[in-house]
């Protein structure tokens, strides 16, 4: 068995001695949790083809539906107006907070929704996907060229591979060590499990996507700065109109933008940077230094977790969890996502990392998540010690 492995499987050398060096460990937790995680791989016997092959497979499910794609907009608005609507009138501030909360929630949908017209995988109609994406950004403030960029072309065009890929990009040790004392405090806030929120906020939206620095976007575009303008001319708006309803209906303005626009924008942030991180980070998968080690990974798809969820949730989150599928093929409608996702792993068994949700595991996955050692392939804590 082990024999055939070796020979057929790509990266299983690594993944065999990982293995192995976790039968000696003297965490008989991490020696569980790496067996239990490795064991499926010693079932795995396919070669993961090539991109273009998987892609045929789903050429007959990448079929776009015009009038499907704007009903979920037109709903999703509804839901988002009636959502900030019942934040602003509910008589309870407990009912105004939930339906703060609600609205944040709803701001993900939205947004999930640009995220596929960004891809032109919403609609066959380019400029309408455009437009379209650009309308459903501006609840999350999302500069949508900018998004574009960092998405498209950073994100997808090299997943997982160091100093180009910026998303949850983990430090190595000597790396880490080099971080003045006040990034080393913040980075272990960011992997604590708790600030998803403040990661996404911060290292993606604030310095990336809101009026971005020349250093991190050498490239000027007259639409850049069209769309952050854009995006907080919405902003003003919004705040104003609640002020202007703080005053109408007898309560505090500051009350008012707290529930109707900041937690809101907390809860959305917390949304997307917990999603783009469990995508990406899981002990099963690896981060490269080396270009030419990242491109023999198939990086389409053992970079990318599919996480599953009971009780409807991946429906509510429009199916951006079967993330394997949308990396092999971007052009995958988000409606269409759970049946490529179904069909890749019937016909990949051993290659896709599925991982069933749960609190507990999320946390033992940042706590093992802190650093990443790009030369012996694996996660480590913050002293360096291996943990994967």
């Amino acid at each position: 068995m082990f024999s055939i492995a070796l020979v057929q499987t790509p990266c299983w050398p690594q993944q065999c001695l990982t293995w192995i060096n976790t039968q000696r460990a003297p965490d008989a937790k991490l020696k569980g949790f790496a067996l239990g995680a490795h064991i499926q791989f010693m079932h795995q016997a396919t070669v993961i083809p090539h991109r273009k092959i998987i892609r045929e497979w789903l050429a007959p499910i990448v079929t776009k539906n015009t009038a499907y794609a704007i009903c979920l907009v037109v709903m999703d608005l509804l839901l988002f107006g009636l959502a900030l609507s019942a934040a602003v009138l509910l008589a309870q501030p407990v009912l105004q907070v939930l339906a703060g909360i609600v609205t944040g929630l709803v701001i993900g949908r939205l947004f999930i929704l640009g995220h596929d017209a960004c891809h032109q995988s919403f609609t066959p109609h380019r400029q309408l996907n455009r437009w379209l994406g650009r309308l459903v950004f501006l609840p999350s403030l999302t500069p949508y060229s900018l998004w574009d960029v960092g998405h498209n072309v950073v994100h997808h065009g090299y997943t997982n591979l160091k100093d180009f890929d910026f998303v949850w990009q983990p430090y190595s040790l000597d790396a880490y060590r080099r971080l003045p004392a006040w990034r080393r405090v913040l980075e272990r806030v960011y992997r604590s499990g708790w600030a998803p929120w403040l990661y996404y906020g911060l290292e993606i939206w604030f310095k990336r996507m809101y009026f971005p620095s020349k250093k991190l976007m050498p490239t000027r575009r007259g639409i850049f700065t069209a769309d952050c303008l854009l995006v907080t001319g919405v902003a003003m708006a919004w705040v104003t109109a609640l002020v202007y309803a703080a005053y109408t209906t007898g309560q505090s303005p500051w009350w008012l933008l707290g529930v109707g626009f900041l937690l809101p924008l907390l809860v959305w942030n917390a949304l997307i940077g917990f999603v783009v991180y469990v995508h990406h980070t899981h002990t099963r998968v690896a981060w490269y230094a080396q270009k030419k080690d990242w491109s023999a990974a198939s990086p389409f798809v053992s970079t990318t977790v599919h996480l599953t969820f009971g009780a409807g949730i991946g429906n509510a989150l429009h199916h951006i969890m079967e993330h394997t599928a949308h990396h092999v093929d971007m052009g995958v409608p988000l409606y269409r996502l759970k049946q490529a996702q179904a069909l890749l792993e019937a016909k990949l068994p051993g290659h896709i990392v599925i991982q069933p949700f749960s609190w507990g595991w999320y946390f033992e996955t940042a706590r093992r998540c802190k650093l990443y050692d790009f030369e012996r392939q694996c996660w480590t804590d913050f002293a360096g010690q291996r943990t994967s």
